[in-house]
């Protein structure tokens, strides 16, 4: 039988790819048998990441300095990647930030705009330079990383949380716009014990998981792997504007 999750030859760009939720996707989608195009605004770390999939996997790929909250840049990474490869059949949005503030009326403009363009307006523009080239190509993927704050509201992350809750409406949006040929979907993650989880009080989040979270403890970032493969391969054929949550059962499904 054909693998459904088979990812050979198949062409995947991850931003925010070098750490975190995105590497792991990275790997993944590398040892599956894919070549990798690894993003974020650092590029050494892209870089020695992308020589870890080569030297590990045999793949190819390559590691790409973007700052997604900019459409220039955003057009640059769509036109290197078309230069390179000839084509994308996967785009993972995963690029994204939640700085802190001590109130909200702290929230200066400046913060609230660079955090709408990273997580909100960078993931439109390429969703719109990547889709339509796919339809244009005959198909391909766009997986979008939301938040449960996007469902689960809180007064520390609102603007983080209103721009996650704009991915998961333009995800339904782009379906239908780049539909049938092209599939856009959301995972939407829950608390994972990624760098990020290194400025927690783990000591407190662990008796709140063990109270608030059916699971009762944070995810590791490979259990976002089985989502991600589901979404980029054959295997989610007939699933498209749906907003997956991975978050051990901690916040209400969206809807």
């Amino acid at each position: 039988m054909t693998d459904a999750f088979d990812m050979t030859d198949k062409v995947v760009v991850v931003t925010g790819g070098s750490r975190g939720l995105g590497r792991s996707m990275v790997e993944a989608f590398a040892r599956r048998g894919a070549d990798v195009v690894i993003t974020s605004r650092k590029l050494p770390a892209c870089e020695m990441l992308a020589d870890k999939i080569i030297s590990e996997t045999g793949r190819r790929a390559i590691g790409l300095a973007c700052h997604v909250g900019y459409w220039d840049q955003c057009d640059e990474l769509f036109d290197t990647v078309y230069r390179e490869f000839g084509r994308c059949d996967v785009l993972v949005n995963n690029a994204g930030m939640s700085p802190l503030y001590e109130s909200l009326g702290s929230v200066t403009e400046e913060l609230f705009t660079k955090v709408i363009d990273v997580n909100l307006k960078g993931p439109f523009r390429l969703s719109a330079r990547f889709g339509e080239q796919m339809v244009a190509d005959g198909g391909g993927s766009i997986i979008n990383v939301s938040s449960i704050a996007a469902v689960q509201a809180s007064p520390n992350e609102a603007v983080y949380g209103a721009a996650k809750a704009g991915i998961n409406n333009m995800t339904v949006s782009f379906a239908q716009a780049l539909g049938p040929t092209v599939r856009v979907n959301t995972i939407m993650p829950g608390p994972f014990m990624t760098d990020i989880s290194k400025a927690w009080d783990l000591d407190a989040f662990a008796k709140r998981a063990e109270e608030d979270i059916p699971l009762g403890r944070g995810g590791e970032p490979d259990e976002v792997v089985g989502a991600a493969l589901y979404f980029a391969s054959a295997a989610s054929s007939y699933t498209t504007g749906s907003v997956l949550k991975i978050d051990g059962g901690i916040a209400p499904s969206p809807g």
